[in-house]
């Protein structure tokens, strides 16, 4: 039985077994409960397509930019509308923090631990962060979490929602894979600041350390995983669905950690500078 199959068996609102209960019992991750895409209509859809390309080429750019590049291309709309779909696609320039960065006022904001700490060793920091895919009739979120000093991503996790679950579920994959990192390091996003992120972390004994204002760049590295993604993938056809952005997200991932060299990393691949000893260690 394929796993949309096995999907379609989940009942909300079971008297006996929750979603996550039935998850286990059919063998599937919470997270493809939320493959289906948000809807929106073409015309929508389109022009939000055409906002995250130019917001992915140029993170710095705020609302009244992507207007005008927007009118320069012949799409004549309003900045409050484009501002209203940048807020719902969780884009904002870079100097400021993103929309899926905003903190819960009832979470904690941990402290910043990465000021003067040379990062040279895999599972020394990871970072998460989340962006925005768009798919035919709709859209979805992805969480991907990295190692900071290979570059390579641990795991990821697609969404329609912007609950934090399937940030949750993407951390333990990682946990669960390669061991915990000594520190987190992430945004304040509320789905970084829950209470689930933040005891799966602290029962691991992994130090939490979040961007604080003016810390943007922090966040570079993962940004740069966005692009390249989206430009190598993600833009170069039209993805009907979730489970086919599923399939060529997975694809790509591993294209990525295996196969493409990073002039960072000496022209090595992540998977290369994690190494495979690392590797085998901590998965045992």
């Amino acid at each position: 039985m394929s796993p949309g199959e096995r999907r379609e068996m989940i009942q909300p609102g079971h008297p006996k077994l929750s979603l996550s209960a039935q998850c286990r019992v059919l063998n599937i991750s919470r997270s493809t409960l939320y493959y289906r895409p948000l809807q929106a209509s073409a015309e929508e859809l389109a022009l939000m397509k055409a906002i995250d390309k130019l917001f992915t080429k140029y993170p710095f750019f705020g609302s009244r930019q992507i207007t005008s590049w927007l009118a320069r291309d012949g799409i004549k709309v309003g900045r409050h509308r484009v501002r209203r779909l940048m807020r719902q696609m969780g884009l904002q320039a870079v100097y400021r923090r993103p929309k899926t960065s905003q903190p819960h006022p009832a979470h904690p904001v941990f402290p910043y631990l990465l000021k003067g700490l040379e990062i040279t060793r895999p599972n020394q920091v990871w970072c998460a962060d989340i962006t925005f895919i768009p798919v035919s009739r709709g859209y979805l979120y992805l969480v991907a979490i990295m190692d900071w000093a290979t570059r390579k991503v641990l795991s990821w996790r697609l969404s329609n929602t912007m609950h934090a679950d399937f940030c949750v579920e993407a951390l333990n994959e990682a946990i669960g894979k390669y061991g915990p990192p000594e520190i987190m390091n992430t945004d304040q996003g509320s789905q970084f600041t829950g209470s689930d992120w933040i005891t799966t972390l602290t029962e691991a004994g992994v130090r939490v350390s979040m961007d604080g204002r003016g810390r943007c760049m922090d966040n570079i590295f993962i940004e740069r995983l966005w692009r390249s993604l989206k430009y190598e993938a993600v833009y170069l056809q039209d993805i009907p669905d979730g489970f086919a952005a599923q399939r060529i997200i997975d694809e790509w991932m591993d294209f990525y950690n295996r196969e493409r060299p990073h002039s960072a990393l000496g022209k090595a691949t992540p998977d290369k500078a994690y190494g495979e000893e690392t590797e085998l260690k901590k998965a045992a």
